[in-house]
């Protein structure tokens, strides 16, 4: 490994002037791995008798610079040449794999002495064409130093084996200093300021991360042309959409993505749930329940917490939700603080009917987007009338403008409140829905209502004082009965001394 530092300054006490500045040397380039800088001298000095070493040079730049375009080519020319380099045939296999010709660098590579790259190579290769029992092969093969087991760490991420891979970094970072987002932002930086020069090659995917390591921002800036570069981009930009809820662009950019790990998988169902429940697709909402129920039932992830939340959500869609529950209290304690998990876990708890469970998972909730969702309103509301709090759900209605959304929240009040006997609440209700659609339903709502709050009064369940309020929402409807039924509450009203 080339050690990014500077040679020391190393002084007598003395000082020196020097009337020019000498020409850098090759090796002071590669040493501080400018291999811009290397490459232009490499080129200026072309004429340099030893040309063979100028050309492997030549080829070494180019490949750390990311342009193994033309590294291939600088090492295709000494190969028909007739060069007989030790490295050649690796280092052109190791161009060839960065070009995603894996046929190409196979050929090579199996024409090259044998190395520790060249079964790194190999390995790699075996992966990439799907051929398991070359891939155990080389497996066996490995040692255990560094540049060997962060091979085989990578092999594991990229056939979804996290643990295995996780595993390997925890030993490989034991004497070094682990990183979290805020310190991997900064070395990202570091980085980017070094784009021009030696780390050219991984800059697309430094922009990726430092995406992902600041929560999706600038995920549209980068996101999208990165899509078929980095595996991981089109993911990340589906979730990024998911978390804007644009959920058909989410839907636009994976529906043709054929999942090959749980993550995959996963996702494919959430943003097909999604979809589904946004245009009332049965094949959409389907399609969900078996990526969650292949995810939640298989060996590999039955017993993890994204297996888990696959089950929830199968049993969710399926509308099972004593069982959504007991998945989602099994991983309570990692979520406790999650509005997106506080959500379902509230809705679940509504479904099932356990209302003061499910008030408080909603009232955890901080996130706006969510509190003003008409499914978060409208099931609070529930709730609260369900908890004899109707004063609350009464509350949140008057916050809400004018809308369909809120008529429909009215509707839910005045019935749910009927329902229970919370009936003064129920007539204010019916009251305000007679107010905007003067139907014979919504006055008879309103007349059982008042009738059934008049009777609260005279069982002393609701204090007297409210009787005269009661007559004046009867009054708001011109309809033969309400004389007749204001006449009682009033006479009630006089013998026991109410002011009116």
């Amino acid at each position: 490994m080339i050690l990014s530092r500077a040679k020391p300054v190393v002084t007598d006490g003395t000082k020196k002037s020097t009337s020019r500045k000498e020409i850098p040397k090759l090796e002071d380039f590669l040493e501080k791995r400018d291999y811009t800088g290397a490459l232009t001298l490499l080129e200026y000095n072309g004429n340099d008798q030893n040309s063979i070493n100028t050309d492997l040079w030549i080829g070494y730049c180019a490949f750390h610079l990311g342009d193994y375009k033309r590294a291939a080519k600088v090492y295709e020319n000494m190969k028909k040449k007739g060069n007989t380099s030790v490295d050649l045939a690796t280092n052109l296999a190791c161009c060839y794999f960065y070009l995603g010709m894996y046929p190409e660098a196979l050929n090579v590579v199996e024409e090259s002495p044998d190395s520790r790259l060249k079964i790194r190579i190999l390995f790699h290769l075996s992966h990439k064409m799907g051929d398991e029992k070359k891939l155990m092969e080389y497996h066996q093969m490995l040692e255990d130093v560094i540049e060997d087991q962060l091979c085989l760490a990578s092999i594991h991420y990229l056939r979804a084996h996290y643990q295995e891979a996780i595993d390997i970094y925890k030993k490989i970072l034991l004497e070094n200093r682990l990183y979290n987002g805020s310190a991997a932002q900064a070395e990202m930086k570091q980085l980017m300021e070094q784009t021009s020069s030696s780390f050219s090659f991984g800059h697309d995917l430094i922009r990726h991360n430092i995406v992902v390591f600041r929560g999706g921002e600038g995920a549209l800036q980068v996101l999208p042309s990165l899509v078929d570069v980095i595996p991981e981009a089109r993911l990340n930009l589906v979730i990024y959409y998911l978390k804007q809820n644009e959920v058909r662009e989410a839907f636009e950019l994976i529906k043709d993505l054929e999942p090959a790990v749980p993550q995959e998988y996963i996702l494919k169902g959430v943003v097909n749930a999604a979809i589904g429940q946004e245009t009332g697709s049965r094949e959409n909402i389907k399609t969900a329940q078996q990526y969650f129920q292949l995810v939640g039932s298989s060996v590999s992830e039955c017993d993890t917490i994204p297996g888990r939340q696959c089950m929830a959500s199968c049993f969710f869609l399926f509308r099972q939700f004593e069982e959504v529950l007991v998945y989602l209290h099994s991983i309570k304690s990692y979520y406790f603080n999650e509005d997106v998990f506080n959500f379902n876990y509230g809705q679940a708890k509504t479904a099932a009917g356990y209302f003061k469970e499910a008030e408080d998972a909603f009232l955890m909730i901080r996130n706006e987007r969510y509190k003003n969702d008409y499914v978060y309103i409208s099931l609070l509301s529930y709730c609260y009338i369900m908890n004899k709090k109707a004063q609350l759900a009464w509350e949140l209605y008057l916050k809400m403008e004018t809308s369909n959304e809120s008529f429909n929240l009215l509707l839910l009040i005045a019935n749910t409140c009927y329902k229970v006997g919370e009936f003064w609440h129920a007539a204010k209700a019916f009251d305000m829905l007679e107010r905007m659609d003067p139907s014979p339903e919504h006055w008879e709502g309103k007349r059982g209502a008042c009738c059934g709050t008049f009777q609260y009064i005279v069982a002393g369940k609701q204090p007297k004082e409210l009787l005269p309020d009661v007559i004046q929402l009867l009054r708001n409807t011109n309809n033969s009965q309400v004389e007749q039924i204001s006449r009682v509450m009033r006479k009630w009203g006089k013998d026991n001394r109410i002011n009116f």
